[in-house]
């Protein structure tokens, strides 16, 4: 039912017509007279109580609830939000003189130049000056610099910083003069919004019948967020038909997701999936966009306006969900919004021609990005 709520002077003109309705005698409504005051505070009460009687509505509906009040409604159906994603880059420790050992710890930190995010140093057994012994990375007296994986000490998107961002050493580290990250960090994700938990929440009760595409899709996206895939029914991984048979084509951001996620999917599908179906899970398959343009802007901001279409254009690119085309119109739009001071767009092409459409288990990521 639509409540019907009152502001604070049709409260207090309905109020006085009601007490002039029943008054025998002539009564003194007059602003500052007692009655009218009396009046005034009933209508203060009333809509505090309206505003109580809105919030309660609001949070019984997981449609007009927020925040916590949202993830307390999905707790009772046994749903929680997806927590937050940290950023991880390769950072570059260099010195200025070598000629003697030093060593970088596991747990190490570094900020960025405005100090406002820290990176911590992670173990990678992988990299050949790893010491699983001392858990720290050995710098030899020969070398002048390491590349060494870091994440974001702190989850979100405050993580994504650009490349060269991280210049400070946060942690004495003797020996070592310089850090640097000559790429961008990525992967960087906020806890679920609202939204998307309500979309969730919605394919989690379509899930409960079980065996259909909208329980695969919520057993894939409760993995963790980011994750994009593409469901073919009736098509083996080669995209020929065969009947019985369905492909889960997944991406994590990347275009490459690790076995240990597909895996994880695999586990997940295998859940929820119909008797007798058999299943595939794969990669996408990553296309390069080597994105040529040419701006024209005053000389004394052409600098910063370069930077400002590459990094707009690669983070575009970046978020292309599997199968979705690259449009060069697209591109001229992101180019003129990413600085103000930019008067034409000319010379637009990706891999040297116009659009790049892939297939439907492909996906575009980013290549060179040349701005003239």
């Amino acid at each position: 039912m639509q409540l019907e709520l009152q502001d604070f002077t049709t409260l207090v003109r309905n109020m006085a017509a009601g007490v002039q309705g029943s008054a025998r005698v002539l009564v003194d409504l007059t602003t500052g007279s007692v009655l009218r005051a009396i009046l005034e505070a009933n209508a203060s009460l009333a809509l505090w109580l309206q505003w109580l009687i809105v919030q309660v509505l609001a949070a019984t509906r997981a449609a007009t609830s927020n925040g916590a009040d949202l993830d307390t409604w999905v707790a009772d159906f046994g749903l929680a939000r997806l927590p937050g994603q940290a950023a991880a880059t390769t950072l570059v420790f260099s010195r200025i003189t070598p000629g003697f050992p030093a060593t970088i710890p596991v747990g190490a930190q570094v900020k960025t130049g405005d100090n406002t995010v820290t990176f911590t140093v992670l173990a990678d057994p992988a990299n050949p000056d790893f010491s699983a012994t001392t858990n720290s990375y050995a710098v030899v007296p020969s070398v002048t610099a390491i590349a060494i994986s870091a994440a974001a000490t702190t989850s979100g998107v405050i993580g994504n910083v650009q490349a060269g961002a991280i210049s400070l050493l946060a942690s004495a580290m003797p020996g070592i003069d310089a850090v640097t990250n000559p790429a961008a960090a990525a992967g960087g994700l906020d806890a679920e919004p609202d939204a998307a938990l309500r979309v969730r929440f919605g394919n989690f009760i379509d899930s409960r019948s079980r065996a259909t595409p909208r329980a695969i899709a919520f057993a894939i996206q409760s993995l963790q967020q980011g994750i994009g895939f593409v469901l073919a029914e009736n098509t083996d991984p080669s995209g020929a038909t065969r009947p019985g048979f369905f492909t889960v084509t997944i991406d994590d951001g990347s275009g490459s997701p690790p076995s240990t996620l597909i895996a994880l999917v695999a586990a997940a599908i295998d859940a929820v999936r119909p008797v007798g179906t058999q299943f595939a899970i794969q990669p996408p398959q990553p296309i390069a966009a080597n994105v040529s343009i040419t701006i024209t802007t005053p000389t004394v901001n052409h600098a910063a306006a370069q930077l400002a279409v590459s990094n707009a254009i690669t983070n575009y690119i970046s978020t292309l969900p599997i199968g979705v085309p690259l449009r060069t119109s697209r591109l001229a739009a992101l180019a003129y919004a990413a600085d103000p001071s930019i008067s034409n767009v000319s010379l637009l092409t990706i891999n040297g021609g116009n659009d790049l459409v892939p297939s439907a288990t492909g996906v575009v990521k980013p290549g060179t990005i040349a701005v003239n």
